[in-house]
């Protein structure tokens, strides 16, 4: 039996969209959930895809995480927006929260959006890239409250979680950039991913329950947990505390200092910053000099081992066309895990198979 089955993005997202709306979501919520967690695998980023469902639905049925909730507004100042997600899933608390930003930063010139208590936000470059398409400048500052498996650097307890940074721009007459990623030297959903395939992981992105040095991802899934550590040393360390800070303590949502705890629930608080460069002044020479850098950018050689020079984004564009090809990989423990939870919610395997198979 193969350790990876295939699923073409379609039938994959009718399964998923399934198991949420067992749990109680509306259809509009169970489709957006689906497709942004189905589109995560399609980018390559399966760490926040949907290997998550298991993890969202034991949430649901603990109380973290809560089915058709809106963002409420705290304050509504024009450029300024502060929102409470109240526990909603993040694909559509997110959603609803930046079509707001955006709206405002197109009137305004800019707008600071601050969000607090909202489940799981899923892949924040996501977000940036629903700015970019209406020409808009997105930067994001996100913290974690759900369990800390972050170190500090010079530190060998986990004292906050992996806390993304995204930074999102248009590029005229080209893909834009979308620069997401975790503060950790990895996403925590990828060591998921490495441990349920039985895999190892470099050296220098986690240490054990002693502080020293491993390639065991299982310290980041299963107890006794050691902590993994965040990218660049003290340089990654400086980026997550200040996602801790202003996407937590400035949003309102609170920062990471508790206890370790079983529950499930992933909580995100972000504060998002979009920019209206049309506002500004500076269109023309945004575009002439954007467009001269990039030129020059790709006339530099490929290091050895590389066919040419990317940026960010390009890779998630260039696996998106692949696996909408040739379909999407899933380790057969994640898909397990997947079809257990749609069982938790009286959905059963051979319904999930089936919708996934496109049967």
């Amino acid at each position: 039996m193969a350790d990876t089955l295939v699923f073409q993005a379609g039938p994959l997202t009718r399964a998923i969209e399934a198991i949420v709306a067992a749990g109680g979501s509306e259809p509009r919520e169970a489709k957006l959930v689906a497709d942004n967690l189905v589109t995560a695998n399609l980018t390559g980023h399966d760490s926040h895809g949907v290997g998550m469902i298991p993890r969202y639905i034991d949430a649901l049925l603990e109380g973290g995480l809560e089915a058709n909730r809106h963002p409420a507004a705290m304050l509504d100042a024009g450029a300024l927006l502060a929102l409470d997600g109240r526990k909603g899933y993040g694909q559509a608390i997110g959603l609803e929260a930046m079509r707001m930003a955006i709206e405002r930063a197109k009137q305004h010139g800019c707008c600071v959006m601050a969000l607090r208590n909202t489940h799981h936000l899923g892949r924040i470059g996501h977000w940036a890239e629903l700015a970019v398409q209406e020409g808009l400048v997105s930067i994001h500052f996100v913290n974690v409250i759900s369990h800390a498996r972050v170190a500090p650097y010079g530190g060998r307890d986990a004292r906050f979680g992996t806390n993304p940074c995204c930074i999102g721009v248009p590029l005229p007459g080209r893909p834009p950039f979308i620069l997401d990623y975790a503060t950790s030297a990895v996403a925590q959903g990828k060591l998921r991913v490495a441990h349920n395939k039985r895999e190892k992981v470099p050296l220098g992105r986690l240490i054990d329950n002693q502080g020293n040095p491993t390639d065991d991802p299982r310290y980041a899934v299963v107890p006794p947990f050691g902590a993994m550590l965040p990218f660049g040393e003290h340089k990654g360390y400086g980026m997550a505390l200040a996602c801790e800070l202003l996407g937590g303590a400035l949003s309102g949502g609170g920062t990471w200092h508790y206890e370790e705890s079983q529950q499930q629930r992933v909580l995100n608080g972000m504060l998002a910053i979009v920019i209206n460069p049309a506002r500004l002044g500076t269109a023309p020479a945004f575009e002439r000099e954007a467009r001269l850098f990039l030129e020059w950018l790709h006339q530099g050689r490929p290091a050895p081992g590389f066919d040419k020079v990317r940026i960010a984004g390009d890779p998630e564009r260039e696996m998106r066309r692949k696996r909408e090809k040739d379909g999407i990989p899933v380790d057969r423990t994640t898909w397990e895990e997947i079809q257990a939870a749609g069982v938790k919610l009286k959905l059963a395997r051979e319904t999930v198979q089936r919708l996934a198979e496109g049967r």
